[in-house]
């Protein structure tokens, strides 16, 4: 997924009410749309680098949109909705081993009334919900982890996604790791004790798990490689 107009650099000032962030640029100061409702752990400090994109449509509040961050050497993509466009691409090019040669990809597809998932995909003559959960956390050296903050909605995809294999569905749930340089990939018990919980049960009852990191730069990010969930 390639950007579609050059990203502009700039220093984060801060985040502020969730949906703002204010950056430096050169002597000025220009508040941009924060793409992302997570916590954003660890990614926030003042003055780290950040790449940001302009949209010239007059309907928008606000022109600018923060895209990426730097932390610790490492690009980070914090844009939640790129994720899908992201996953798409990857199932679209076969960057996605598990996912290889599908004979149908459907984004946002209702399971029952309350829960739809990122993607139905035809396989074989199968059929397959894919959840897409978009990485951003980490705190350990080459390892990426998830969630960044308790997540009621995640237990209750992780719950729903058992009872769609009940159903005859294939269920399985991709972790996007949007931060460059990761090899390994784990939940986050610490943070959401009850998530970790729920994933082992969806694991035992027949969910399947993977990660896959991708390749960020200013020009685009996209699927790079898979690496290795470490606290199965």
């Amino acid at each position: 997924m390639e950007f579609t107009k050059s990203l502009i650099k700039g220093k984060l000032v801060k985040r502020y009410k969730r949906f703002f962030a204010d950056i430096k640029v050169n002597k000025n100061i220009i508040t941009a749309h924060c793409p992302n409702t997570g916590s954003m752990k660890g990614l926030l400090d003042t003055n780290n680098e950040v790449w940001f994109s302009k949209n010239n449509n007059p309907k928008r509040k606000l022109k600018y949109t923060l895209e990426i961050i730097k932390v610790k050497k490492n690009l980070v993509g914090i844009n939640t909705h790129l994720a899908n466009k992201i996953v798409h691409h990857g199932l679209s090019n076969n960057l996605i081993n598990e996912l290889k040669n599908t004979q149908l990809v459907k984004p946002e597809v209702f399971f029952n009334s309350n829960t739809r998932f990122d993607f139905l995909v035809e396989k074989n003559k199968e059929k397959l919900f894919v959840e897409v959960k978009n990485t951003t956390l980490f705190r350990e050296h080459k390892i990426a982890e998830f969630p960044d903050a308790i997540t009621n909605r995640g237990s209750k995809h992780l719950k729903t996604l058992i009872d769609a294999i009940k159903k005859g569905y294939k269920s399985y749930i991709l972790f996007l790791v949007q931060i460059q340089g990761m090899e390994y990939f784990k939940i986050a018990k610490d943070i959401d004790k009850e998530y970790y919980q729920n994933y082992l049960i969806a694991k035992k009852s027949g969910v399947k798990f993977f990660a896959y990191r991708c390749k960020i730069s200013p020009k685009g990010i996209k699927i790079e490689k898979k690496i290795k969930i470490i606290n199965e």
